[in-house]
């Protein structure tokens, strides 16, 4: 009994101001795994891949929607985490757009992953197009969904299209699937414009938006919180790393900053 105890308190992990979650050697395998670009490798300090994805609940044998997956950060750990027993689907910009900027950023990311078949040739393809075109997996048939900083970019496009973003998620989603949602997070005592121009992202209102769509807050993780950033930059958040966007201009003091404060949020679809 003594032993089966001390087995079990060794397979487990505190995900910080979240729930206790099982090791996944699988998905530390796919974190460590030498297809991985340095320069993202890097980021893990600041973006915490194993604990982000652990608390959300990933299951090597899920099929998993990345919305946005931009320059494929995230996609680096997740195609070959459930390339095996799982299904990725990279939803993103569409081939077919009538946008050119937007097609050539589809034939990068395609090319991108056709630099390594071995690791991404079980990825599928699906299209959002933010407040376009919402193509990615059919009702009822996903495990979870996931976005990493991604949520500010939509709120330009206006409430009516936010409410048919979410419900695309809420949609392609099983009962009891999970929506995985990272953002900048705006302090409570500034005001967040229409746009979130800067950026950041009150916690609050993130989480509204997700429960106006039907689901609902199963927990929320301080793992890649930043007590550092105040979310008061020249710039909005782009002026941290990895952007740089003010360039030299107080680059060391943006540094020491490092990556922004992040709301971690794991929504379940009831």
């Amino acid at each position: 009994m003594k032993r089966t105890v001390l087995a079990v308190l060794a397979t487990t992990m505190l995900i910080a101001g979240g729930a206790i979650a099982a090791e996944d050697a699988a998905l530390k395998a796919a974190i460590a795994a030498p297809s991985r670009t340095p320069a993202n490798v890097e980021r893990d300090v600041y973006r915490h891949p194993y604990e982000t994805l652990n608390f959300f609940g990933i299951k090597p044998t899920m099929t998993v929607v990345e919305l946005s997956p931009g320059g494929g950060w995230y996609t680096e750990i997740l195609a070959p985490y459930l390339r095996d027993h799982g299904k990725l689907i990279a939803a993103g910009n569409d081939l077919a757009a009538p946008d050119a900027n937007e097609r050539k950023a589809a034939e990068r990311f395609i090319a991108r992953l056709n630099t390594k078949p071995e690791v991404y040739n079980k990825v599928a393809l699906g299209v959002f197009s933010s407040p376009r075109k919402y193509e990615f997996a059919p009702a009822g048939s996903v495990d979870m969904v996931l976005t990493f900083r991604n949520v500010h970019n939509w709120m330009e496009d206006g409430p009516d299209n936010l409410k048919t973003l979410f419900g695309s998620v809420y949609t392609s989603l099983k009962k009891g699937g999970v929506f995985g949602v990272v953002e900048h997070r705006l302090p409570v005592s500034k005001v967040q414009d229409k746009d979130a121009s800067s950026g950041y992202m009150h916690e609050k209102y993130v989480i509204g938006l997700a429960e106006a769509a039907g689901f609902k807050l199963a927990d929320k993780s301080e793992v890649n919180a930043n007590a550092k950033d105040n979310a008061e930059h020249k710039g909005g958040v782009w002026a941290l790393p990895p952007t740089y966007a003010n360039k030299d201009e107080d680059r060391a003091m943006y540094k020491a900053i490092g990556e922004s404060d992040r709301m971690t949020l794991k929504f379940v679809k009831p």
